[in-house]
């Protein structure tokens, strides 16, 4: 789950993390009384759940209130990245003398918690990984003892942090360390993370990204989500309860279990295809679980085609098979619609299909192979009509 940047420093100051003063506006005026009632330079930022905000024309100095007026009103009701932005949070701005980067995340390959810092701070970690890596500082923690003072001070010294600043950044980071733990963030982010002019550390951006399993603990956090701004085909499947994720592509993926969801969409990639989202029916899918679904799947008005990969364990490959016929036939479908069996049952199941005129890989690649095939003739199809 995402918050806004307010959101987010909004938790940072409950914890005692230093942010700048600021107020949320959501018409011109308000953003220009409080540049007036500050009386310094303010900076306005565009409220919207997407990243690259500066380059896109979100992020604005203002050196007094009609500047904030109009960097408020050049934004508000307009769209940034697809986003309508109808709110700005404007703060005070901070005399930067170094800006660095830090992060806590899931490390999935160790099964840690990581911290990363770097020196280069304001621009995106995934710029500074490729570019300079060895700019990147990264501590593991070990969930049996937790963040140590040890750990912090070599963390300091390896980034080049001043001598006098240790102190100030271990607060920092433990306060950002309780932050991410104790709200089940998957990600709790401060780029940048600024040193000002007066010596003092402070979060010049915030980032949190939530866990929505987790939300069930966190009933004063679940009120901090913003539905309009989610992606609609999302947002429908979060109602039936179906694990999706929407991607750029023109493919639909169905699979039952989450591995082999994300191999099927490997698979395609490798054959040349773009995938158009992540869906996982699970175990015992039902006829009516298999149209929902294909009606979320086909949502999507640049799908051409769709891969239906099921593996017969706990569901039989011919009770599956009669699923998503019906399903398919229930809803008419003209795009292409390939699928892959194995399993249990899977000749019998594979004979249902065959009957019914559909598209069966023999294993993996094969389908892969067709449902691409099948999808660039579509798109051309659709493209000269």
């Amino acid at each position: 789950m995402k918050i806004h940047e307010y959101q987010a420093k909004d938790i940072f100051k409950h914890y005692g993390i230093p942010v700048p003063v600021s107020c949320v506006a959501r018409d011109a005026d308000r953003a220009r009384v409080f540049a007036e009632e500050t009386g310094k330079k303010v900076v306005v930022k565009a409220q919207v759940h997407v990243g690259g905000r500066g380059k896109a024309g979100g992020i604005k100095l203002a050196g007094n209130p009609d500047e904030a007026f109009k960097a408020a009103g050049e934004m508000l009701g307009k769209r940034l990245k697809g986003l309508i932005v109808d709110k700005v949070l404007v703060e005070e701005a901070i005399n930067i003398k170094k800006e660095y980067y830090l992060g806590i995340t899931i490390d999935r390959k160790s099964r840690k918690n990581v911290i990363m810092l770097s020196t280069e701070g304001g621009v995106d970690i995934e710029e500074v990984a490729a570019r300079s890596p060895e700019k990147i500082e990264k501590l593991y923690i070990d969930p049996a003892f937790g963040l140590k003072d040890f750990e912090i001070k070599k963390l300091c010294v390896k980034a080049h942090f001043h001598k006098g600043l240790s102190r100030e950044f271990a607060h920092f980071l433990k306060a950002l360390y309780k932050v991410y733990l104790e709200n089940d963030a998957t990600l709790a982010e401060i780029n940048p993370l600024v040193l000002t002019e007066e010596g003092k550390l402070m979060a010049g951006d915030a980032k949190i990204l939530l866990d929505d399993n987790a939300m069930f603990r966190h009933k004063d956090l679940e009120t901090l989500q913003e539905i309009a701004e989610d992606d609609p085909i999302e947002q429908e499947a979060r109602k039936s309860n179906i694990p999706y994720v929407r991607l750029d592509g023109d493919i639909g993926i169905m699979g039952n279990g989450a591995g082999l969801v994300m191999t099927t969409l490997d698979m395609v990639k490798r054959e040349g295809g773009s995938p158009a989202n992540f869906l996982d029916i699970g175990g015992g899918g039902s006829a009516e679980k298999t149209r929902q679904s294909l009606e979320l799947i086909t949502m999507d008005k640049n799908l051409n085609g769709i891969f239906i990969n099921i593996f017969g364990g706990i569901t039989r490959c011919d009770e599956a098979a009669k699923g998503i016929i019906e399903a398919i036939k229930s809803m008419g479908l003209s795009i292409p619609v390939v699928i892959r069996l194995a399993g249990t049952r899977e000749e019998e199941g594979r004979r249902l299909f065959e009957a019914e005129g559909f598209e069966v890989g023999r294993d993996m690649n094969e389908a892969a192979k067709k449902v691409v095939e099948l999808a660039g003739a579509y798109r051309a199809r659709r493209e000269n009509m």
